[in-house]
């Protein structure tokens, strides 16, 4: 078992062929309850508030408050719940990668894709609801206990407050149903595999086979065109009304959306780059050789990190721009109360979507030590030739540093855009003086959450390389090489 799901073991399901104590599905039950758990915790939050709003003399009912609470709890719910998708769609991918000799073998035996595609996605809708079960229980007891830190150590009131609402399965059921989605868009391998493939061993697609997929290809141009250009026209409307966010946001997804798609043409010119700064080794080159043979396993990998990434880095230049946006619109100086306001949203913005780089990190983790234990006898066979294990354990880790060292650069890149864009679309047309012109200036990344994010990748780096160390060297090179 990998690390995560050591900490989510589900209990012993069998579905058609599959396991719900199959490597990869803890981390699914996993993920889906930290995404429900999030959605809960927002939504009590929110209540909160707005009881605590509600109760204060000569404030009332807050409409506008409950509004724009709505609106943000809507958004990053969503985006939790679309990071947890993608996650999820690779993890099965993943799994399904690994055992397309199984696969091939019930074909012979007279299964149908079809039906074991289906036996895939009831698998990922079992692991949603556990998870989402799971994640509702936790996100309701933490709920509890911050309302009782908020009234007894604060002395925050908010008379009325109902913590358990009807409300709350709402973002349960839609977890649960995203999960089954994501194993169902997984799982498509399953069509493509014949039965002859029980003869060779399970593979993942080459940079060749890969090649051949144009519909593939033009999908992902095609959407990250328009999500391009969504978002230029975004910061051009911007400069006259703020409206351009809503020609903005969804050119932001859009071009992610293109990016997860066609991740396997992006990333592998970034890990050859990457590669490049590790010398030229015998262990280095094989490392970066792994990393490039099969993008789409890496790009699988390190898509979600880059989400995350992109997604902290996202505020964090939203923030700092904006702010540099009312300075020039201001004639040199903002008003202090506007710049702390922006200042302190930004940062509690962060905050909240670190949850989604948790959910990539439990992604990437589990992934790499799915992908070690299917690559056993590729790594008995380097240890067979001469390979120690310590240069195996080397090779893992550097593998996982090229990965992601390239999701920190691509993310960076992203947020940094995606932020940039989001400030302009925004605030370009804001006046603070009579005379002040459209404002359009160059983006600003802040130092301390880029240092932030930085560290926190290293440290998912770190942690990512453990289980996956151990898995390379742990069997016998006899006993890997004479594993079907």
């Amino acid at each position: 078992m990998t690390a995560v799901t050591a900490v989510a073991s589900p209990p012993r399901v069998r579905i058609g062929g599959f396991s719900l104590r199959e490597r990869g599905t803890g981390a699914t039950v996993l993920i889906a309850a930290v995404a429900t758990a999030f959605a809960v915790v927002l939504l009590s939050a929110t209540a909160f508030l707005s009881a605590s709003i509600s109760a204060t003399p000569h404030v009332g009912e807050s409409r506008t408050f409950a509004v724009v609470s709505g609106i943000l709890t809507s958004l990053l719910v969503g985006v939790a719940v679309y990071v947890a998708s993608i996650v999820t769609a690779n993890t099965f991918a993943t799994v399904v990668a690994g055992r397309v000799r199984q696969i091939a073998l019930l074909r012979l035996l007279g299964s149908t894709a079809r039906s074991q595609r289906r036996d895939v996605a009831r698998l990922g809708l079992v692991a949603g609801i556990v998870g989402a079960v799971a994640g509702l229980v936790g996100g309701t007891v933490l709920s509890f206990a911050g309302v009782w830190v908020l009234e007894n150590a604060y002395g925050i009131a908010a008379p009325g407050l109902e913590l358990i609402r009807p409300v709350l399965l709402v973002p349960a059921a839609v977890v649960a149903l995203t999960t089954w989605a994501g194993a169902w868009a997984g799982s498509r391998r399953v069509l493509r595999v014949t039965p002859m493939a029980a003869l060779g061993q399970a593979v993942e697609a080459s940079t060749q086979e890969l090649s051949r997929s144009h519909g593939r290809t033009v999908a992902a141009l095609v959407l990250g065109a328009s999500g391009v250009g969504l978002l230029a026209l975004g910061v051009v409307v911007g400069l006259s009304s703020p409206y351009g966010v809503l020609i903005a946001f969804p050119g932001g997804l859009l071009s992610f959306t293109a990016l997860a798609l066609g991740a396997h043409l992006v990333m592998p010119p970034v890990l050859r780059l990457i590669g490049r700064l590790f010398g030229r080794s015998a262990v280095a080159r094989l490392a970066a050789e792994n990393a490039l043979r099969h993008p789409e396993r890496s790009s699988r990998m390190a898509i979600a990190l880059v989400m995350g990434v992109a997604l902290v880095m996202m505020f964090a230049v939203a923030g700092t721009s904006a702010i540099g946006v009312l300075v020039a619109s201001a004639g040199g100086e903002a008003p202090p109360e506007m710049t702390a306001g922006f200042t302190g949203f930004t940062t509690v913005m962060m905050a909240l979507v670190a949850v989604c780089g948790v959910i990539a990190a439990i992604g990437v983790v589990d992934q790499l030590a799915l992908g070690v234990h299917q690559r056993r006898r590729e790594f008995a066979l380097l240890r067979a030739l001469g390979l120690s294990s310590r240069q195996v354990r080397l090779v893992v880790l550097l593998e996982a540093v090229h990965l992601v060292l390239a999701s920190l650069v691509v993310g960076i890149v992203l947020g940094t855009a995606y932020g940039w864009a989001g400030a302009q679309a925004v605030l370009g047309s804001v006046k603070l003086t009579p005379d002040a012109a459209a404002t359009l200036v160059w983006p600003v990344i802040p130092p301390i959450p880029l240092i932030v994010v930085i560290a926190a990748t290293v440290v998912v780096a770190l942690v990512a390389t453990v289980v996956p160390t151990r898995i390379a060297t742990r069997t016998s090179p006899v006993a890997a090489l004479a594993q079907d």
